[in-house]
This record gives C-alpha cells, structure tokens and sequence, in this order.
C-alpha cells in the first residue's frame, strides 16, 4: 500500500481534535429514518433503532473521581451509631482495598459530614451540599446500588465509558453514533466537553476515552475546546473566502474519488466526509458557542459560571444547544472528585462547580420539551469508603470503593422521583437491586432504542458490543 496513502489515514484516523476528528466524527446526511437512503456509513446500521427510541439523544454528565455517596446520596442514619467504629470484617467480607489504605490498622466508619434532608413531592433525601439538586429530585432516578469491579481510576472510568477496563474498545458515544447515525448534517453526532481543571489532584482524562476504537473512525467524538476556537483550523486563513474554500473542496473531492476507484479504501469516503464537514462547522459552531443572545434568565438559572468558557455550567448550558440542533450523544467530564484527604473542606468546593448547572440543565430541558426525550447521566466511576483515610474526624478522607455508588438518570423514559436499590447499614455492600456498570449501559442502549445484544461489530473473528456478554436492563426505573 501507498506508504504516502498510509500517513494520511493515521492523520485522520487519530486526530482527537481539529478538522479531521471534527468530520470524522460526523454523521452528514439529513435523517436517519427508516427511509433516507444515505450511506451506510454515514446513517447508521440498517433495522436500528430496533424499537421506538424514548431518548433521541444522551448527556451524560461524568464526575471524574468517584463523588461520594456517603456524603451526597446515600443518608445513613445508622451512621450516628457506628461513626468511629470499626469496619467488622463480616461487612468488609474479605474485599480487597487499595494500596492506600491497605496498610491502615484500623478502618473507624464516618457518618456524612452534611447533613441529609426530604425533597420534592417525592421526599428523596439528598445532601445540603446539592441545594440545587434539591430542586430536581422529582425528575431524578436515583440509583443507590451501583456497582464495579474496577478498583481504580482508569480502568474504571474506561470501564464505564466502553464496557471494558481495557483501553481500545469503542465508547458509549461511538456505538451511538455507529448504530443511530445523526440528525445533523452540520454538527458531529458525538461532542466532547471537559471542564477546566480546578483541582492540581485531579485524574487526567484520556481522549481514547471517545474514542471509536475498532468501530470505523468517523464515529469517534469530537472534543470541542474551551479557549480559542472551539475545533482547530475551522477558521479560513487571511485572504481567503468561502468561494475559494469551496472551489478548493471539490477539487480535493476529485482528487481523493480517483483515489478511491483506484485503491478501493473505504477510509478515503471518510476522508472526503471529514473535509465537507469541516466546511459546514464554519458555519454551525460559531452559532453555537456564541451566548450572546440567550437571555438574561439563561444565566440566573445556570449561574455566572455559565458565562465563562470551560466551567461545567457553561458546558451544561452548550450541552443544551448542542441537543437542540440535534447532536446525539454529548459527553461531559468534570475532573477533581478524588479526595483522599480533607474531603469534609474539598468536597463542598467541588459541589459548588457543579450542583448548579446540573440542576438547572434538567430544568432547561424540561421548560423547553426536551427533557421527555433527552436522557441525562450523572456519575462517577466507582464511590468512597465509609472508612476514614487517615486524618482525623474532621479532616479524614475516603478510598475508593467499587462495591456500591450512587448515580442518577433524568428524563428519556426514566422514571422520576424515584430510588431504586440500597446499601447496608454501613454503606459498604449493596443490600437490594444491585447494577452493573454493564447494567446501566444495556439500559441506556435500550432507552435509544437499541438492544444491546443485537448492536454488534465484527472485529478479529469475534462479534464485540458494548456490554461485552453481559447486562440486563433495568426495566424497574423504566416508564
């Protein structure tokens, strides 16, 4: 093969911003109906949707770090009792710890250092540090007994993102995109959004994290920057203009069909796909990320935060207008949840940066229609011991703990205003309706109308999806 053919693909293929990423993350044809007669590679699998979907689309709001349950989610009153207890080992049960806390001699239980109260019509008792939360607990499903077998950060958070601890597989996004294709042609069908770094502890985050793994390269999603330009080179050089650009693209159009009808590359499609794209979002994305015609109320609701690039209010408020051009899968990360140490004066700052553009894009969604068919996640990886790190009552830390988290669904065929699962008395082990990080994602799939043991790639001789050959749908929290 042309080494110079070669080169080029690399280029494309693994270019996690810029032109290249943005186009081949892109679906272009205009609908994705049973009846649009698009490329394949451009629309998604034939036969899927599989069903009628409930969500059109995905936010997914991740806490890079692991949030704690003890102090969010999850109110233990049997804490006031055993706080300063040890740990029996008839509750541990053997379980491996980290490194971190493995050579502790003794493992004193910490009750929530927040107070719990009821909210809503449906009295879910979350912490005082989430008093935007608060106003959302009757469209939120609150899922008490997560669980993984991933006991660090990034296995974990690659667990969660592809149904493998592993690094390669396609992410959740990527299967969305592969399966359902897009209904944009101006924007890609999967965008990145990673909130500024405010913590120097913080987990980094990987961009093979979105990325398309084995699944053709066009599915990969699209980070969208903070400062700058918000994708690299969308931008016409000084001295050119739009009719120059586009007698340029049909010329490299020619160039790169001869290419095909001579090696029969199927990269090349995407190749020329990546640059039609890219002109497009010349267009689209400055209309996007420019706010300055979202009303007053946009910001009071989201807060001041929204009005500055790269905060997570500020990504919740582009993750609304993203779904409301279209964009299927939006992805949101938010980095500085792991606190080892002082999590009582840590904790309430990271809660802070979040609880308020997360409440209020469920809010948003919801006043606009959006929120019927809008799935929205919020989680993190794994969740935090009851058992002090070091320090003392008032400045300890939690480990993390992979045996029982708390995360909550919103919106696109989820019940609100509903707990599903438990834990014990002690906040270690799962008591009632476990679910599997494999779990969660079936049901996401199945929420979009996909089956997750149907939408499948062959890849090295073995049929692959995103829960690997395991999950079950949790059909309790369904609508």
């Amino acid at each position: 093969m042309d080494p110079y053919l070669v080169n080029r693909r690399h280029f494309f293929g693994r270019s996690a911003t810029g032109i290249g990423a943005a186009a081949l993350a892109s679906l272009l044809n205009d609908d994705v109906s049973a009846n649009s007669k698009a490329p394949d590679l451009l629309s998604g699998q034939p036969g899927v949707p599989h069903f009628v979907p409930k969500a059109k689309r995905v936010i997914y709001m991740f806490q890079s770090g692991a949030p704690s349950q003890v102090d969010l989610f999850d109110p233990k009153p049997s804490l006031e009792k055993l706080n300063g207890q040890n740990l029996p080992d008839s509750i541990r049960q053997g379980q491996r710890l980290t490194g971190m806390t493995s050579r502790q001699k003794s493992f004193p239980a910490a009750k929530s250092f927040s107070p719990f109260r009821a909210h809503g019509q449906c009295g879910t008792q979350i912490s005082d540090l989430l008093p935007w939360h608060a106003k959302i607990v009757d469209e939120m499903c609150l899922i008490r007994s997560m669980y993984t077998e991933a006991i660090n950060h990034d296995p974990a958070i690659t667990f969660f993102q592809t149904g493998h601890q592993q690094p390669g597989r396609p992410s959740a996004g990527a299967w969305a995109s592969y399966g359902l294709g897009s209904s944009n042609k101006d924007l890609p069908a999967y965008v990145v959004l990673l909130s500024k770094n405010t913590d120097p502890q913080a987990q980094p985050i990987y961009a093979r994290l979105w990325g398309s793994g084995f699944l053709p390269s066009n599915h990969q999603g699209v980070k969208f920057r903070s400062a700058g330009d918000p994708v690299l080179y969308l931008k016409d050089p000084t001295g050119d203009n739009n009719e120059g650009r586009r007698k340029l693209l049909d010329s490299l159009s020619q160039l790169n069909q001869l290419r095909r009808s001579q090696t029969g590359n199927p990269e090349i499609d995407t190749r020329i796909a990546a640059y039609e794209m890219a002109h497009r979002m010349q267009m689209s994305v400055p209309d996007l990320t420019d706010l300055s015609k979202e009303p007053e109320s946009t910001f009071k609701l989201y807060g001041e935060d929204a009005r500055i690039p790269g905060t997570h209010a500020a990504n919740c408020l582009l993750a609304r207008r993203l779904c409301e051009r279209g964009v299927r899968f939006v992805q949101l990360y938010h980095r500085g949840w792991d606190h080892h140490s002082n999590i009582p004066g840590r904790h309430p700052k990271i809660t802070k940066e979040t609880d308020q553009g997360s409440a209020a894009l469920v809010m948003d969604l919801k006043d606009r229609g959006l929120l019927e068919d809008t799935l929205i996640i919020w989680g993190g990886e794994f969740g935090r011991t009851v058992y002090r790190q070091g320090g003392n009552a008032k400045s300890f830390g939690r480990d993390h703990h992979p045996r029982c988290f708390s995360m909550w669904l919103s919106g696109g065929g989820v019940k609100g205003g509903i707990t599903h699962g438990e834990t014990d008395d002690w906040c270690y082990n799962i008591a009632k309706n476990p679910v599997h990080v494999h779990d969660l994602n079936a049901t996401i799939q199945h929420l979009m109308g996909i089956d997750h043991e149907r939408l499948t790639y062959r890849y090295q001789g073995r049929d692959y999806r995103l829960t690997d050959v395991h999950g079950k749908v949790v059909k309790d929290i369904l609508v």
